[in-house]
């Protein structure tokens, strides 16, 4: 009997893509990790210093540095490689960069021989993840963006912090854009099962006057405040990206909300959008269609809008 290894490639060995896999190597999620770079170099030196960890680990992660053409039998590609905005930019406004760049990485890979699932980090990730559906020719199931993963992890942070609690007790979404125009369906948003609509109203002393819309506008610029102060994220994205392979690879049937296609859930189609997905081994196994307001609807309408408008542009680059 041969035992299957589970084996995740990073694309992009920056500090996204190395703190990805560094939070692989210390979680000891698959049995190998391999580093590809367009500066091989840099892939070697990153593979160097992981390999460095594991004496003082629970597991002895296999680490090794590859081409594209090692990708046959990977079960996970993350891609990291993008191209990062500039101080004035948003993510949208490297659109053609990040889709040439996403083509140079997708077409070799595919040659490989590459049948596994990818995980799309590089923004903007719901654009970006539309153009690797498509140009892989995969199924849906079997290309993911973060999405709204790590937007969420702020929101639920935020809450966390206005009533003293612990953020895993906080069970809320960001949806849509994992960008300007996302949105909170605040009526399903709950404190272990008690609706925060209920906790504002019974804790005036403690949370105070509540402005949800000013809420969800430090979510979606709470990455800027971090670029703003050391230049770029990349723990928070690594983690979030890690709890979605760690989803897939141990069949967890986890929910958690990241881009993926959408075939008329919440009146959309052909794109892809931050919605709360189930995964599991398959990648995308279904998506979790909640319950909004019409108000709410409306504005997942707006990202949604915008995310049509945008989806449309990086497809010339196909």
């Amino acid at each position: 009997m041969l035992i299957k290894k589970s084996k995740v490639a990073v694309v992009g060995c920056g500090l996204v893509g190395s703190s990805t896999a560094f939070s692989l190597v210390t979680q000891g999620v698959c049995d190998e990790i391999l580093m590809i770079d367009i500066n091989e170099e840099r892939a070697l030196g990153e593979v160097m210093d992981l390999r460095d960890t594991i004496k003082y680990l629970d597991r002895n992660v296999k680490v090794k540095a590859g081409t594209y053409s090692d990708c046959s039998d990977v079960d996970i590609i993350v891609i990291t490689a993008g191209a990062p905005p500039k101080a004035g930019q948003t993510r949208l406004d490297t659109l053609g960069a990040s889709a040439k760049i996403a083509k140079s990485i997708v077409e070799p890979v595919m040659a490989s021989g590459f049948d596994g699932i990818f995980v799309v980090v590089s923004n903007p990730v719901d654009m970006v993840a539309y153009f690797v559906y498509k140009l892989s020719g995969l199924p849906k199931s079997q290309v993911i963006g973060t999405g709204t993963s790590l937007d969420t992890s702020r929101l639920q942070n935020f809450i966390a912090e206005m009533v003293n609690v612990d953020p895993r007790s906080v069970y809320a979404y960001s949806m849509g854009e994992h960008g300007d125009s996302q949105m909170v369906p605040w009526s399903t948003v709950t404190i272990a099962g008690k609706p925060f609509y209920d906790i504002i109203q019974d804790n005036k002393e403690i949370v105070g006057d509540v402005d949800l819309d000013d809420i969800v506008l430090k979510t979606a610029r709470e990455g800027w405040e971090i670029y703003n102060r050391k230049g770029t994220t990349y723990y928070g994205i690594a983690s979030a990206c890690v709890g979605i392979i760690k989803a897939v690879l141990y069949d967890e049937n986890k929910i958690i909300p990241v881009s993926t296609l959408l075939e008329g859930e919440y009146g959309q189609q052909d794109i892809y959008a931050g919605v709360p997905c189930i995964l599991n081994r398959t990648g995308v196994a279904d998506v979790l269609e909640i319950h909004m307001t019409e108000e709410e609807l409306q504005r997942f309408r707006y990202s949604a809008d915008l995310l049509h408008e945008y989806t449309d542009k990086i497809m010339e680059y196909l």
